[in-house]
């Protein structure tokens, strides 16, 4: 049996996230049925992102995901749709604390240079410009749990910068609506420092 933190985790380390505008019909799903997908003139914020989990973290492990921007009723919500990471344990916690839908995947990284989840996707980074500062960030997941709603929190600080970079997705790949799309931007956060789940 895989052990794993109780929530809320204290996760500290790097990551890349890129923004795209979706048609509508080229937009996964929510993971829940209880929201509905955020459109602009009738395309969706879709986001992919890597993510490298680091000492302190309870757990160190890499990361790919998509997510949606949802609404429950008026409110914002996140919706993480496809996910998968190296650690069992990380996969464990994440699908019983708070219902992500998360798999395991073989990675490749050298950080702040390349990133590659096989048969998945990839991301080749080029240059970062960062703020001199770091940021507040909050936000809040919505995952379905045996057709019920689940809301958790996520809230803690990340120095943000724009990056120069090439992504790419496998075509017959779980991430293929991505495949062939530029994003509309890629952030960088290095270092982040996020409280994910109740305290």
């Amino acid at each position: 049996m895989t052990t794993y933190p109780k929530e809320p985790w204290d996760l500290h380390g790097h990551a890349y996230v890129g923004l795209w505008l979706l048609p509508r019909v080229n937009t996964p799903a929510p993971h829940s049925p209880a929201t509905r997908t955020v459109t602009i003139f009738g395309r969706a914020v879709v986001c992919a992102a890597f993510f490298v989990y680091e000492q302190p973290s309870p757990l160190t492990y890499d990361e790919i995901m998509t997510t949606v921007l949802v609404r429950q009723g008026w409110r914002p919500r996140v919706s993480i749709t496809h996910i998968w990471v190296n650690s069992p344990a990380s996969r464990d916690g994440g699908r019983e604390l708070w219902a992500i839908p998360k798999d395991l995947a073989e990675f490749d990284v050298a950080a702040h240079s390349s990133y590659a989840a096989q048969d998945i996707g990839s991301l080749a980074v080029r240059s970062t410009r960062r703020l001199p500062f770091a940021l507040p960030i909050g936000f809040r997941t919505a995952q379905d749990r045996a057709g019920t709603l689940l809301v958790s929190p996520v809230s803690g600080r990340m120095r943000t910068g724009l990056t120069r970079g090439r992504w790419s997705f496998a075509a017959d790949g779980p991430i293929g609506f991505l495949a062939g799309r530029k994003p509309l931007l890629t952030l960088a956060a290095r270092p982040f420092h996020l409280i994910f789940g109740r305290r």
